[in-house]
């Protein structure tokens, strides 16, 4: 029996009028990467704010790491990490004073505290930083103390909230660097995300949309369930092309990508004599791999309206 470090039912949270999470189902494999994709909005970090405890639910079955919430929020606060989108450490205070002061939170002793805190500056490449403020760091570097900090108490479920929103693409392929080296340490990890490359690295995905599961699954089938409905063109006058193929009921989204078009339809094809019949004489019509965003384009906005 696969073991769930999340098994969550029918999880819904309304602030008045407004549903911003509608009855999400959610299961999380133990020791593995799972994410969230969606724009802001879509109730991301709604959903880990309950699945952390600090946000009660209006309704739903939510059993995390075993304990049941609402009622064992306090019982699971000690082995949750939770990274914000926003850092939220003190600036006044430096990359050493950070981290023993988020060890005494957690109750580590003293000598627990000195050998964590070693451990992670080395890991984190912040030792030559312990002595400066938190406030004079880079993103870079403040992304890595936000991540030492969340893991100081070494937690068995990590929750981080769209964690590499201001850091550039060499920082964040670092960072999913060290997610993988803590997931193979058994540590499950809960990540939003906006970037479908970082969508793409996780070992399964839910896709959300106005507070409700579109989707989920892992991302390589995901993509490979689109097989047949993606096409590139190449020609020239794209631009008015990809007018023209916008207003065929077959065509769900056109995208210019560089000098071709993506084209996704509505149903898969293994013949383009119809749409080929429709194109000007020099555009080519070519089967593509589908990506993660046709994925996206596919289950959400005015696709998911038209085909559910």
């Amino acid at each position: 029996m696969t073991e769930f470090a999340i098994d969550v039912s029918g999880m819904t949270r309304r602030f008045g009028d407004y549903t911003a999470v509608d009855a999400l189902d959610l299961q999380v494999q133990a020791g593995s990467i799972y994410g969230f994709l969606g724009p802001n909005g879509c109730g991301k970090s709604t959903s880990i704010r309950m699945l952390t405890g600090l946000l009660t639910p209006s309704s739903g079955q939510l059993k995390v790491l075993g304990l049941t919430l609402p009622q064992q929020a306090e019982q699971l606060r000690q082995q949750v990490g939770y990274m914000t989108q926003k850092f939220s450490l003190y600036d006044n205070l430096s990359v050493q004073e950070n981290l023993q002061f988020v060890g005494q939170i957690y109750g580590l002793s003293s000598a627990h505290r000195a050998q964590r805190c070693k451990e992670l500056l080395a890991l984190y490449h912040l030792e030559d930083k312990q002595q400066v403020r938190a406030g004079a760091l880079s993103g870079g570097q403040k992304q890595r103390l936000a991540l030492a900090a969340a893991t100081m108490h070494q937690p068995a479920l990590l929750f981080l909230d769209e964690p590499t929103s201001a850091v550039d693409p060499e920082n964040r392929r670092d960072f999913w660097e060290r997610l993988f080296d803590l997931s193979d340490q058994g540590t499950t990890i809960l990540v939003s995300t906006h970037y479908m490359d970082e969508a793409e690295r996780c070992h399964q995905l839910a896709i959300l949309e106005l507070g409700q599961k579109r989707i989920d699954g892992n991302p390589a089938v995901l993509m490979q369930q689109l097989q047949g409905r993606v096409l590139e063109l190449r020609g020239d006058k794209l631009r008015v092309l990809k007018l023209q193929l916008e207003q065929q009921s077959a065509v769900l989204s056109v995208a210019q990508v560089g000098q071709s078009l993506r084209v996704l339809l509505r149903q898969p094809t293994a013949d383009l004599s119809a749409l080929q019949a429709l194109l000007p004489d020099g555009v080519r019509a070519e089967q593509a791999r589908p990506s993660l965003e046709d994925v996206f384009v596919a289950h959400t906005g005015r696709a998911y309206v038209c085909t559910h």
